[in-house]
């Protein structure tokens, strides 16, 4: 019996780039997905005015404070 595709990762880190690039890259990099993919995004803030254009093109995300100016947001297409 086959086992189902996990998918792959695609990671990006954005620290360091000035706004609104964090942003573009971001929604440029979830266009690349397949159906069990996802995207997991190191970033320096919250990116809390993403997320409605995440939702708006079929995505859900799940997000993680690591520490002080660090989180981790990981991206996957909606079910």
């Amino acid at each position: 019996m086959d086992k189902p595709s996990e998918g792959r990762t695609v990671n990006l880190d954005v620290n360091g780039l000035e706004p609104p690039e964090p942003m573009v890259r971001i929604l440029e990099a979830v266009t690349t997905l397949g159906p069990e993919d996802r995207l997991v995004v190191e970033h320096f803030r919250e990116p809390v005015p993403l997320y409605a254009h995440l939702e708006a093109a079929g995505f859900a995300h799940d997000i993680v404070k690591l520490g002080e100016s660090r989180y981790r947001l990981t991206i996957r297409r909606a079910k």
